[in-house]
């Protein structure tokens, strides 16, 4: 039977790195806006049975509710951090959700079988996410900016969304970050908290997250007809 599966999307971000007039994830990209791309994919997926979109009460009207009538969207509010306000969306899912889907509302390129892999692999393992290999060289850094290390790149992925996360896990991992005042940068990171693997899975280069306007340029491009 499969499992009643939430999808979280961050859309609370104040995006001040774009310089633009609004945040960037309701800038227009081709004839929508960079969050309605990946809303739109979670809609059309019989796979997710509810969206909780987390951003400010004044872009709710951006988000079309009736798209799909029979699943569920609902709204909640931004935190501080990124962890408040996932926090904030899992309060907002139905208790009877298993998976958790947690999605930059900033990456607009995923589609209906990238979400699918990272689901299946998320209800094997409990937790996962997609990412992709580096393609280049890292240097680890010591405080004065000369090199201490050089890491095997083969060992070193570049971590994107979505991620998924079981429930029970999720929840543990937001008690354990309380208790212990810890900030995390990613989703899964809860997960490693309290000791529990995550799988990774191959995403997609094209997979961006668009933070500054050069990352809005080549989204343009990406998304223009060939």
């Amino acid at each position: 039977m499969k499992p009643f599966t939430s999808a979280i999307l961050l859309a609370g971000g104040t995006g001040s790195r774009m310089q633009a007039d609004m945040p960037k994830q309701f800038l227009k990209l081709g004839s929508k806006t960079v969050v309605r791309h990946s809303f739109d994919v979670f809609m059309e997926m019989p796979e997710i049975d509810e969206i909780v979109v987390v951003c400010a009460p004044e872009f709710r009207h951006h988000f079309d509710t009736t798209q799909a009538p029979k699943k569920g969207v609902r709204f909640a509010l931004p935190g501080v951090r990124r962890q408040d306000s996932v926090y904030h969306g899992l309060l907002g899912t139905s208790p009877t959700s298993e998976l958790i889907c947690v999605h930059d509302g900033a990456r607009p390129f995923i589609d209906k079988a990238l979400v699918l892999r990272v689901l299946e692999a998320g209800l094997q393992h409990g937790a996962a996410t997609v990412g992709m290999p580096i393609k280049f060289t890292v240097k680890e850094s010591n405080s004065e900016n000369f090199v201490r290390a050089t890491p095997d790149r083969s060992f070193i992925w570049e971590i994107q969304t979505p991620q998924i996360i079981q429930r029970s896990l999720l929840t543990a991992g937001f008690e354990y970050a309380r208790v212990h005042n810890l900030t995390v940068t990613d989703d899964v990171s809860l997960a490693e908290l309290i000791g529990k693997p995550v799988k990774l899975v191959e995403g997609s280069h094209i997979n961006l997250k668009i933070t500054v306007p050069a990352d809005l340029a080549v989204a343009t491009q990406l998304l223009a007809p060939r």
